[in-house]
């Protein structure tokens, strides 16, 4: 039995929004309090979706993003990227909204993984190729990434039988409609080649590029 019933979560909100961001935090929470972690363990995730659209900003809310926070012996979560939680060694993450947001929303353990970071990687490289400049998105991470078996281990438990951080966090998620109508790989990453030049124009202006 896994601390999170899959069965029970409902669709709260889209990729980067307020309700969706509290939700998946508070899952996450739950999952690492009954996973006794050890007394002095500190550990922070942070996930910051830059050039998000304006509705995810409303009622003056300065980011969209979730955090999760594991401090003097307390865990703890919810919306935003607080500078407390980017202060310690942790997995923290900042990536243009358009280029994740829709593929965050499939199910998918670890060959499933791996067919969603080759759909990004060809996304990036299509993109790359019709701006005609490398790292075109061009976010930097805060910090190395630190991701010790302490917090992946029970985060990421039954994600091969569609449990899972990332799959909760997916069940969650309402669809947002700048994707309803794009071509997308099995993995829901935008394909960027099979668009067409209407679509890869609102693409590009949806990334901010």
């Amino acid at each position: 039995m896994f601390v999170i019933d899959m069965a029970s979560l409902e669709k709260v909100g889209e990729f980067g929004s307020k309700a969706w961001g509290e939700a998946c935090a508070a899952a996450a929470v739950r999952i690492l309090e009954a996973a006794d972690l050890p007394q002095n363990f500190e550990w922070a995730f942070t996930e910051c979706y830059t050039h998000p659209p304006a509705r995810l900003l409303e009622g003056d809310r300065e980011k969209a993003g979730y955090y999760i926070m594991v401090k003097d012996g307390t865990i703890s979560g919810g919306d935003g990227e607080p500078e407390e939680a980017l202060a310690i060694r942790g997995f923290h993450i900042r990536a243009r909204w358009a280029a994740i947001c829709n593929q965050s929303g499939a199910f998918y353990g670890r060959e499933g993984f791996g067919k969603r970071r080759e759909g990004e990687a060809a996304l990036r490289a299509a993109i790359e190729k019709h701006v005609g400049r490398k790292d075109p998105y061009g976010e930097a991470m805060p910090s190395p990434f630190y991701w010790p078996d302490t917090v992946s281990t029970p985060l990421m438990a039954g994600s091969e039988v569609g449990n899972g951080l990332h799959n909760i966090a997916a069940a969650m998620q309402i669809p947002s409609p700048e994707f309803a109508d794009l071509p997308v790989t099995e993995m829901l990453v935008p394909d960027f080649e099979r668009m067409t030049d209407a679509q890869k124009a609102d693409f590009i202006k949806l990334l901010r590029l």
